[in-house]
């Protein structure tokens, strides 16, 4: 040490030469996301099942219409959860349906003389530019339910198996992944 050097700046440079402390590491840490569970109607800590894995699945829009403003402030929120999952270092499987297939589409259709098919088509292609247009990431996977019937079938048919009804009250065992 030099006479220039006083005991503090010499303590200062022994740690800026050292590795980052503890307080700079957990300033750099990034903080635990808690989020509300509907089910406890409690704040909770994230814990994915999954160790690194989120799966998310969002209802999508049943497609007669243009899409409105309730649209886009729950499909921002989930995009802003999605960014945030994925900016924490989860992967990712964002799957947000279309259901289109539906009474309110089957009546649109009737109406206007074209198909259910037609007419959902044309809405799912203007509800996704809307969601460019409000600059949210596309998930993974957007299923229509038109694709998936015999299997939401199966899916129906094993849950109407699983449950029985005891004074009043539904109750279901938990169903096996396959």
């Amino acid at each position: 040490m030099t006479e220039a050097q006083s005991p503090l700046s010499a303590t200062m440079a022994k740690e800026a030469q050292s590795s980052p402390s503890a307080t700079v590491a957990q300033a750099t840490a990034l903080p635990q996301l808690v989020l509300f569970n509907s089910l406890t109607k409690r704040e909770e800590p994230f814990q994915p099942r999954v160790e690194g894995k989120v799966g998310m699945y969002v209802c999508g829009v049943t497609p007669y219409d243009f899409s409105h403003i309730g649209h886009a402030r729950a499909y921002v929120a989930f995009d802003v959860l999605y960014r945030y999952l994925k900016f924490l270092g989860y992967e990712v499987e964002y799957v947000r349906n279309f259901t289109d297939i539906d009474d309110k589409i089957i009546k649109r259709a009737n109406e206007r003389g074209e198909t259910v098919t037609s007419l959902s088509s044309r809405f799912i292609n203007e509800f996704l530019l809307d969601m460019t247009e409000l600059q949210c990431l596309p998930p993974t996977c957007e299923p229509r339910v038109t694709e998936h019937i015999e299997h939401i079938i199966e899916l129906i048919t094993k849950v109407q198996y699983c449950c029985e009804l005891k004074k009043g009250q539904t109750l279901c065992r938990r169903l096996s992944h396959e």
